[in-house]
Order: C-alpha cells, then sequence, then structure tokens
C-alpha cells in the first residue's frame, strides 16, 4: 500500500514504535511524520555577528517500518463483512434447531 502525504500513520518498529502523526512529507522510500523521530541540529551562525543555535526537527523514517492506520470508512466495509459470517452462522444455527424440534416432534 502506497503511503501518501497527509495520510494518518502508526510507526511499527523502531525506537519511536507506538508513536502515531501524520505524514508531513514523502522522499522515496523514507517518510516524515509529524511529531515523530523528532532529532536535535546544531546550526552554525551563518555571519560574524549572528548566533548559533539548537534546532529541533522531524528525520525521515523508512516506509517498512510505519503502518497505515485505517480510516473510518474501511472499517465499516470489514464491519459489514463481519455481519455476514454472523448472517451465516445464524443461519446454520436455526437449521440445526429446526431439525432438532422436526424430530421431537416426530416422537
Amino acid at each position: 500500500m502506497k503511503i501518501k502525504t497527509g495520510d494518518k500513520v502508526t510507526v511499527i518498529a523502531g525506537a519511536n514504535k507506538g508513536k502515531d502523526g501524520k505524514v508531513i512529507k514523502v522522499l522515496g522510500d523514507k517518510v516524515i511524520i509529524e511529531g515523530v523521530n523528532i532529532v536535535t541540529k546544531h546550526v552554525k551562525p551563518k555571519n560574524n555577528n549572528g548566533n548559533g543555535e539548537i534546532v529541533k526537527t522531524e528525520a525521515p523514517l523508512h516506509r517498512s517500518n510505519v503502518k497505515v492506520v485505517e480510516s473510518v470508512k474501511s472499517k465499516k466495509t470489514t464491519k459489514k463483512a463481519e455481519t455476514k459470517k454472523e448472517v451465516k452462522k445464524e443461519a446454520k444455527s436455526t437449521k440445526k434447531s429446526t431439525k432438532k424440534a422436526s424430530e421431537k416432534e416426530e416422537k
């Protein structure tokens, strides 16, 4: 499944396992996730009178370490599939109960 910008994902491996967030950017095989895999960078001063600073930013993660969180629409479809299975089970159980009832009536 392709991961696109804006998808909600969960990290499934690595130091950030269990964290979830929104995909900010996709870089080939890597993705940058909002609020996950934060690293500190030391930035040098750009001119003679400037000051250096320490910046915290998100670093990319490999897409194999990320899983897309299912949306509400896909959960509804799986729920329908479950109800179909339940209907089949109920139909089988009613057939069994009607057979038992008919056998008791014959006796």
